[in-house]
């Protein structure tokens, strides 16, 4: 894979960068993230979500595996929330974000989508996230909260899981694994965006490359 040190970058896309606040340096800690294949991104969410500190490195690693297949398994959804757009997602550390009251709603952060599209041609990664595919990536993923929100694919996640709380004979009780949802989301979104890499690979090295800006 391309990283920051191995990949000429044209004086345009250094300023692209630059006037979207991203910082062009990369830390050893930041490479070994950016060196990451999906799934060990998603295990580091996992291992990175409050109640998992304690949990076995191999339990995280079967959640995270099974949480990718499941995402990356679901039928095509249209995004079906009101979709409207605000331009402060890097100050907040969001690009994108659901909520289902008052009423359905996906709200997209057009500073962090710009910031993304500037790392892409930063780092070359134009090959895994072809122009315009940050924002559709962005509505396929909320367009999966929206459907673990309201829908029954929130008990099959739980099922496929196999975090089991409470068991009385036959009856089993499955619990919410934290972050499970979001790397089903994001491997969604990869799968029916066509995208070379998950979104997680890329949401990663944006956050590293972000907070310079408020520094």
């Amino acid at each position: 894979m391309s990283t920051a040190g191995g990949t000429r970058v044209s004086r345009a896309r250094a300023t692209s960068a630059r006037r979207t606040g991203l910082s062009d340096v990369t830390t050893p800690e930041a490479a070994t993230r950016e060196a990451d294949d999906d799934l060990g991104h998603a295990v580091r969410l996992l291992a990175a979500t409050p109640t998992h500190e304690a949990r076995d490195p191999e339990l995280l690693r079967h959640w995270a595996r099974t949480a990718e297949a499941f995402g990356s398994a679901l039928a095509p959804v249209a995004c079906r929330a009101r979709i409207t757009e605000r331009a402060d997602g890097l100050e907040r550390g969001l690009l994108a974000r659901y909520t289902s009251r008052p009423a359905p709603t996906v709200e997209l952060y057009t500073d962090t989508l710009a910031a993304a599209e500037a790392l892409i041609d930063a780092r070359g990664w134009r090959h895994w996230y072809p122009p315009g595919s940050v924002r559709e990536a962005a509505l396929a993923h909320e367009a999966v909260h929206e459907q673990l929100h309201h829908g029954p694919a929130k008990a099959a996640l739980k099922r496929a899981l196999g975090h089991v709380v409470l068991r009385a004979g036959r009856f089993r009780l499955y619990g919410h694994v934290a972050g499970a949802e979001e790397i089903a989301a994001h491997a969604y979104a990869r799968t029916v965006c066509g995208l070379g890499r998950s979104p997680l690979h890329l949401t990663a090295a944006l956050a590293d490359a972000v907070p310079q800006r408020a520094e």
